[in-house]
């Protein structure tokens, strides 16, 4: 069995062809090994820069001319198909097999700079890991690169926190998926709110309108060691807004600033047919603005009671924390009809975590540790239109 699997690589030959693109160029090159039987077992194309690149593993174990023949021939030919070619044996040149294949699609997100793919290929190397494919895709001087990595024989999640820590010490952004999981077709983003979509924490702008900026921040650290949970903590601070007035809750949402790149960021999901939802552990009266705003599909959030026009401060019905945002991201997923495989979650908290886990594709955004090891990558704040190109949307953004 071993000598025949070797007999067959001897008839197995990489050819490689660099022209000028223009269309019927791959028929044209392809229509002599086809006349003489020559198998196309496996190929690789594309397009840079008006580049045409393509590489192609052909059988002659059947054909009726030999690798130099057809070599010779292409090379009469290459000047009238406006090409150049290369010949090689498989067999001389082929890598290492791995016995069993672990693949993940590893996306880095990046301010474009010299030696981003060197640093990358390092942190790989470092662990053995095999880079299988990568592909570079530049608007403006944001750079995305996708690779495809085989992990081998490694332990996965080792792997990804060596990846994810590394590019972080490079100052890169990384999100790092399963290659069956990244392959599947994505319906329904939901974000959060406070320092996602909004690049502020209302409650801190609601605290300083009622000149209790103090007692609200001591809750919130309480919360953040741990010394009380969320749900008590939200309700602390919002029994310190009783009796603010409705006009204050306006005068805030009129001023609402959105985090760089989001208001672009939804449009482009709209336009290219996503469901977008708003979960947030803040309040009704903002996800209703942005809503409007921005055209969210849902939005859910906690309900600030108000009787004649001021705050109660207290919250009607039952409080959205982490288990709820959890929950809510597997009730759209029977709304719509799809798996929660559909679903990417982008959130910068602890209160996100159950949420981000929940989802096909969690992303921590401009975050704490907390959410970035439960999360399959990270984006910093500046470069949040990363995301249509970690959803793989950044060519067909360009055509919109």
């Amino acid at each position: 069995m071993c000598a025949n699997t070797e007999d067959h690589f001897k008839d197995l030959w990489v050819i490689s062809f660099v022209g000028r693109d223009r269309p019927g160029l791959i028929r044209d090159i392809l229509q002599l090994p086809a006349e003489r039987n020559v198998n196309i077992v496996d190929m690789d194309q594309r397009v840079l820069q008006g580049l045409f690149i393509m590489s192609v593993v052909a059988d002659f174990s059947r054909a009726a001319i030999t690798p130099e023949e057809l070599e010779e021939e292409m090379q009469r030919r290459s000047e009238s198909l406006g090409i150049q070619c290369m010949f090689l044996p498989l067999e001389r040149y082929r890598g290492i097999r791995r016995s069993r294949k672990n693949l993940y699609v590893v996306t880095i997100i990046a301010r474009d700079r010299v030696g981003i793919i060197r640093d990358v290929a390092s942190v790989a190397s470092a662990r053995d890991i095999n880079i299988e494919r990568a592909a570079v895709t530049a608007r403006g001087d944001l750079i995305s690169i996708e690779f495809v990595m085989d992990f081998g024989e490694s332990d996965p999640d080792e792997c990804r926190e060596w990846i994810r820590s590394e590019c972080e010490r490079l100052g890169l952004d990384v999100v790092v998926q399963r290659l069956d999981k990244a392959r599947k077709e994505k319906r329904l983003i939901v974000f959060d709110m406070d320092m996602t979509i909004v690049d502020f924490e209302i409650i801190n702008r609601l605290a300083s309108f009622a000149g209790v900026d103090e007692e609200v921040r001591q809750i919130t650290d309480k919360a953040m060691n741990g010394e009380i949970d969320f749900e008590e903590s939200l309700r602390r601070r919002v029994r310190l807004l009783k009796g603010m007035p409705v006009s204050a809750l306006k005068e805030i949402a009129d001023q609402l600033s959105l985090t760089p790149g989001s208001e672009e960021l939804i449009h482009h999901l709209k336009q290219m047919g996503y469901k977008i939802a708003l979960i947030s552990g803040g309040f009704t009266y903002f996800t209703d603005v942005l809503k409007e705003r921005l055209g969210f599909d849902y939005t859910f959030a906690n309900e600030l009671e108000i009787q004649d026009g001021r705050l109660t401060g207290e919250i009607k019905g039952e409080i959205i924390d982490a288990e709820a945002k959890g929950e809510i991201v597997k009730r759209l997923a029977e709304i719509e009809g799809i798996s929660p495989d559909s679903i990417v979650a982008v959130g910068d908290g602890a209160n996100d975590c159950i949420m981000i886990q929940n989802a096909g594709l969690g992303v921590a955004f401009n975050a704490k540790d907390v959410l970035k090891k439960v999360s399959d990558g990270s984006i910093s704040r500046e470069n949040l239109l990363g995301l249509l190109n970690i959803l793989g949307l950044a060519d067909r953004r360009s055509l919109l």
